[in-house]
């Protein structure tokens, strides 16, 4: 991916040149690959990354955590807070609690779902300010496009948001009309203008309209209401635009690996696409969706196991980028047993890291990989260029692993606001044991420290 302007964080200052910290393990997981190593830290940022057994400076303090994995802080640059205005789904107290101890040290807020959504700067700085003083890891902000906004696109870049995100289908919320396709075109060329990123809820709503609508709490009917056809006809599209106007577009959580040859095709002509998925894609299947379970509802839906395994299979040749959480919660009241009328969205923040090393090892995938869909390649998304990667010069951002502990999801022990998962009850190997932010631990043993998450703005 390209890079793009480093990112800066309130408060944040110049990293010293004195080592106060030494991680230390048999297992590191750097970009040349996982090693034993000795982490340096010099204030908030990484000073080197040394050989197993180097000495400890003077006045360092040593934190040896055997052979426990140290990752580089997972990056998820997909996550709907709710804060202001629906705080009884979500809230940044709560969010960045389960992010922290979930191993995620960065998280990017989506602009929907609160209210006001942010879609102008005056609604992004009443949601910074929310944020400020609730953010347990460092947090940034997306902007949204919508129908009647485009003159308010290049402020909103210029106040520091990530980029944009528009849907083409209907949001589900009502503040946060869909993008036809002459209003996509006229935010692509705005943001195009000043050198964006625009990011795309991609299902076309015309296929949707023509799919069989049912109320039922059957997930086989949900499934049909929401085709694969849908998905694909609206990323052939936006790849159109986008290379039509030279614009760089990314699509969001994509489910249906039908889509996956024409990205890939797109990319070998030059067009600036790229894509994530999640972890509910990789993780869980249709097949398994008990009648009426509607904490499995997410829009684009989870598919049959054959989709998930050419999923994985995108993962593996890098069609598909990153994986990232899509953590989009709700009170339980709205998860009703009906699939047509369940608001629709899954919680997996905390458990995003050891839901994805679950399949991941059973596929053979390692750490390594994980590391890199988790952490490397949404910073790169985001131009985040101080996280992602544990080597000299980044952000000293770490997540220690176990992964050959296994646990049991109890839905009780979850940070989130509410404690609905369709993970409960399943058991996952990688139990996050500390997670640390600019060289401070900020969850140890999945219990989340005072907040020291800092606000993070895209800069020039």
């Amino acid at each position: 991916m390209e890079d793009r302007s480093r990112a800066a964080a309130e408060g944040a200052g110049a990293p010293t040149a004195e080592v106060t910290l030494v991680l230390r393990s048999t297992r590191v997981v750097t970009p040349e690959g996982t090693r034993a190593a000795s982490v340096a830290v010099a204030g908030e940022r990484i000073a080197a990354v040394l050989p197993y057994e180097t000495e400890v400076p003077a006045g360092a303090r040593l934190e040896d955590v055997g052979d426990h994995v140290v990752l580089p802080g997972l990056v998820d640059t997909h996550v709907h807070v709710n804060d202001p205005g629906r705080t009884e789904w979500e809230g940044f107290w709560t969010a960045t609690r389960a992010a922290a101890a979930g191993g995620i040290t960065t998280l990017i807020d989506m602009p929907l779902n609160s209210l006001p959504p942010t879609t102008t700067v005056a609604n992004l700085r009443v949601k910074q300010d929310t944020a400020r003083p609730k953010a347990h890891v460092d947090t940034g902000f997306w902007g949204g496009a919508l129908p009647d906004n485009v003159g308010d696109l290049r402020p909103l870049h210029d106040a520091g948001v990530f980029g944009f995100k528009c849907f083409l289908s209907p949001s589900g919320v009502d503040e946060f009309p869909q993008l036809d396709q002459e209003q996509l075109a006229a935010s692509l060329t705005e943001i195009a203008g000043f050198g964006g990123l625009m990011i795309v809820h991609a299902e076309d709503p015309h296929h949707l309209d023509s799919a069989p609508q049912k109320s039922s709490p059957h997930y086989a009917d949900f499934l049909a209401s929401r085709p694969r056809d849908a998905e694909n006809t609206a990323i052939a599209h936006l790849i159109d635009q986008a290379r039509r106007l030279g614009a760089r577009v990314h699509v969001l959580h994509l489910s249906s690996s039908d889509a996956l040859p024409l990205i890939a095709a797109a990319r070998r002509e030059g067009v600036r696409v790229t894509v994530e998925t999640c972890p509910h894609f990789l993780t869980l299947t249709a097949e398994e969706v008990p009648d009426g379970a509607t904490e499995f509802k997410c829009c684009p839906p989870i598919r049959e196991a054959a989709n998930q395994d050419a999923l994985w299979d995108g993962l593996a040749d890098g069609t598909i980028d990153a994986i990232v959480s899509d953590h989009s919660p709700s009170t339980a009241d709205l998860k009703t047993p009906d699939f047509s009328t369940a608001w629709g969205g899954i919680s997996s923040l905390q458990l995003g890291l050891p839901a994805i090393w679950t399949e991941a090892r059973r596929r053979g995938r390692t750490l390594d990989d994980v590391a890199r869909w988790m952490s490397t390649a949404p910073a790169a998304l985001a131009g985040l260029d101080a996280k992602g990667a544990i080597e000299a010069g980044r952000d000293a951002d770490f997540a220690v692993l176990a992964p050959e502990e296994t646990f049991t999801v109890d839905p009780a022990a979850l940070h989130h606001r509410n404690q609905v998962t369709a993970y409960a009850g399943r058991t996952l190997h990688g139990v996050v044991k500390s997670t640390w932010l600019r060289g401070v631990r900020i969850a140890d043993q999945g219990a989340p420290a005072e907040p020291t998450g800092r606000l993070l703005t895209r800069t020039k």
